[in-house]
This record gives structure tokens, C-alpha cells and sequence, in this order.
């Protein structure tokens, strides 16, 4: 049995044994009764990084490859999103670049889809000055997406959240972009625990008021809206989103909290998913979605369930630090050379989070290759100053 020396969180050494069975890739592509999309991260490429906090460095041959590996196991791809670093690494010039890519690799593969982010993160929030700026910045980045036939997910604004002085603020600057959108949009609420600069959105801290302006714009849009993901960690709160949503609007889990529940429903109603702990655990969930599909709650149960408690270490605060473990998994599992993130972000969490991580992602089943993933973490103790001893 293949075992190794982990930290504890007292800071001491001890012996842990791997036990997890990987899970084994579907014979054919799977098909699911919810929508899934994987949000996927991108893979750096430290052999030309010159300068990987302002320019990073993309692999794309390994970032396409990691697209396929998830089209393989069933997903759609939410491209561009949070997971891969808008906002923190990954600037509009390489998200253009990477929708780019992602909307001409799909389109290689039978039956692939994906949905690509469009927001306004090429408008520094300190440089909008009003509301007129943040419209004409949804519009060039919507009219990137739409011009390279891909289709939209409108992501949060930091320049609206800081220049927005009511939620009439936030009806008019997506009714204006909704109006004129070419097929139908996924929102998307983000939380102030991904993105502090995002508190407030929707024109109030108080929930029950942003709820409120937010169905108000999809009842007015509803035309426009495929749905929207909600990102707030609250199982309670997304399940008065998605009471109050009109018949035809989707609502997605973006919850990393509390997923398993929210995807499987409450026998009334239940979320679709738009998830990036998809990106970590994508085999694992792909039996589930699948087992869930055929009917067998047990199997879905079974296999999802085990992630829940990896998923709330890796989204654990600093939340906005957890494309950290998304690509420490990634790194484990095989998927890339080596473990780095654009902007040198893998030192966002310490060791003790990332064996943590390693422990939890054995338990649930997530390590594909158990001797790769502990050959990897016991380079990484090393490099650390943790020697593993005879």
C-alpha cells in the first residue's frame, strides 16, 4: 500500500496510507438529466514564463487537453470563467485568446458545448466613471464571444458594483445588454467571498432586496435568459432563487458548499450545475451525474458525497484562492507537468491546506493515478524542506 509522510495541522509529521479506488472512466461519453458544466481552469507554462504576475504564460496544448478530458467524461464547459483566473492572472487579451481556442477545438468534437464568460474586467473599477462605461464594457467582450459564435454567460462586474448607486443602476445595465444579446445569456451572481469587490451587487448587502432586483431583470429579460448561477454558498438562498425564477430560467448551482444536495433537489425542484470543483473532480462526478440520470440515488449519493468534504477545503476563505487546489489536483492527477498557476498563484495556500487537500481528494476517490499523486506530493514536501526520511 503506497503511503507517505503528511504534515498535521500541529505542524508534526505522521504516516497516512492511501486507500481510495480511482474511478473508472464510461466505455462512451455519458449523458446526464442536469445540465453540468465544468468551469475549467488554464494550465501556465513556467518554460516561458518571463513574467507570470502581469503577462502569464499559457501551455495550450495542455489547457485544450484538459478541455477534452472533460467533453470526454460528459460536461459542458463554462470557458474563461473565475476557475481560470479572470481577474487574477488571466487579464481579457489571453481570455480572448482562450475563448478563441476553446470555440475552434469544440468544435472538433461531436457533441462538445461550452459557454464562455463575458464580463467587463478589461475596465479597471477605479477607471469607470459611469454606467455608460460599464455597458460599453459587457458589449466589446459579449461582442468578442457572439462574433466568434460562441454564446455568453454574463459574469459580475467589479466596475458596476463600484460605480452602481441603486439597483436601478443594475436593471438598466443589463436590460440594455440582455436586449441586445443574440441568443440566450446565463447570470451570474458571484458572491463577495469569491470576489470581495463584489459586495453589494445587485444594489444591496441585504439578500432578500438583491433577490428581489434580480428576478425583477430576469422577468423582464426572461426571452434573453438561459439562466443563471448562483455562487453564494448558502443552499437556503439559492433555493429561494430558484422558487422565484419564471417557468423556462434555469437556475445553477455554483454552491461548492453544498452541491450534491441542490443537484440531486428536493423533489419539487432542482439546480442544474456550473461548478469548478467539476474541474477537480470530474470522473467522480460524471458517475454520479450519470447514476443520478439512470435513476439510482444510491450510486449518485455514494460517489458524490465523499467530494462534498474536499470541495469545502479547497473553497475554504480566502475563497477566491481556491483555483489553488483546482490546479494542485489538476498537477496530482496528471493533467499537467508541473505545479504552478498564472501569477504565481499556487502560493495563495500553505502546505498544510494543500495535505489537507491530498488527504481529502484520497478519501473521496479523486486520485486517478495514487502512485503519480504521491510520488508528486512528496516532491512538493521536498521542495518545501519536508523530507520524507529511509
Amino acid at each position: 500500500m503506497t503511503s507517505l509522510m503528511l504534515l498535521r495541522q500541529d505542524g508534526l509529521l505522521e504516516e497516512y496510507r492511501l486507500r481510495g479506488t480511482p474511478i473508472a472512466r464510461p466505455a462512451a461519453v455519458p449523458t446526464f438529466n442536469r445540465i453540468a458544466y465544468a468551469a475549467a481552469h488554464v494550465v501556465s507554462d513556467p518554460l516561458r514564463d518571463a513574467d507570470p504576475w502581469d503577462n502569464p504564460a499559457i501551455d495550450w496544448e495542455a489547457t485544450m487537453a484538459f478541455r477534452h478530458h472533460l467533453w470526454g467524461l460528459g460536461f459542458k464547459i463554462a470557458e474563461a470563467m473565475d476557475t481560470a483566473q479572470r481577474g487574477m492572472g488571466l487579464a481579457w487579451p489571453a481570455a480572448q485568446e482562450l475563448i478563441r481556442r476553446s470555440l475552434v477545438e469544440a468544435r472538433s468534437v461531436p457533441g462538445a458545448d461550452l459557454a464562455c464568460g463575458a464580463g467587463t474586467d478589461h475596465l479597471p473599477p477605479a477607471e469607470a466613471r459611469s454606467i455608460e462605461d460599464v455597458i460599453a464594457a459587457y458589449e466589446e467582450q459579449i461582442g468578442f464571444v457572439e462574433g466568434e459564435g460562441g454564446r455568453a454567460i454574463m459574469m459580475a462586474s467589479r466596475a458596476l458594483a463600484r460605480v452602481a448607486q441603486s439597483a436601478d443602476d443594475y436593471r438598466r445595465v443589463y436590460g440594455h445588454i440582455l436586449r441586445q444579446a443574440k441568443d440566450k445569456v446565463v447570470l451570474h451572481w458571484l458572491g463577495d467571498m469569491f470576489d470581495p469587490q463584489l459586495k453589494g451587487y445587485w444594489g444591496s448587502e441585504n439578500f432578500e432586496e438583491a433577490l428581489e432586483t434580480v428576478l425583477s431583470i430576469i422577468d423582464e429579460n426572461s426571452a434573453k435568459v438561459e439562466g443563471i448561477k448562483i455562487s453564494l454558498l448558502d443552499n437556503a438562498k439559492e433555493v429561494a432563487l430558484r422558487k422565484g425564477l419564471p417557468e423556462g430560467v434555469l437556475c445553477f448551482t455554483g454552491d461548492d458548499f453544498n452541491y450534491a444536495e441542490l443537484i440531486e433537489g428536493d423533489g419539487a425542484k432542482y439546480s442544474h450545475a456550473l461548478l469548478g470543483i467539476f474541474d477537480a473532480v470530474a470522473p467522480s462526478a460524471s458517475k454520479a451525474l450519470a447514476a443520478l440520470a439512470s435513476g439510482d440515488l444510491a450510486t449518485f449519493r455514494g460517489v458524490i458525497e465523499p467530494t462534498v468534504p474536499l470541495s469545502r477545503k479547497i473553497f475554504e476563505a480566502p475563497t477566491q484562492y481556491y483555483k489553488a487546489g483546482v490546479v494542485f489536483l489538476a498537477w496530482l492527477n496528471g493533467h499537467q507537468r508541473h505545479f504552478t498557476l498564472p501569477a504565481g498563484l499556487q502560493s495563495a495556500r500553505g502546505l498544510l491546506h494543500y495535505a489537507d487537500v491530498f488527504r481529502l481528494a484520497d478519501q473521496a476517490n479523486v486520485l486517478d493515478k495514487p502512485e503519480l499523486a504521491a510520488a508528486r506530493m512528496r516532491n512538493l514536501l521536498a521542495v518545501l524542506g519536508v523530507e520524507q526520511g529511509g
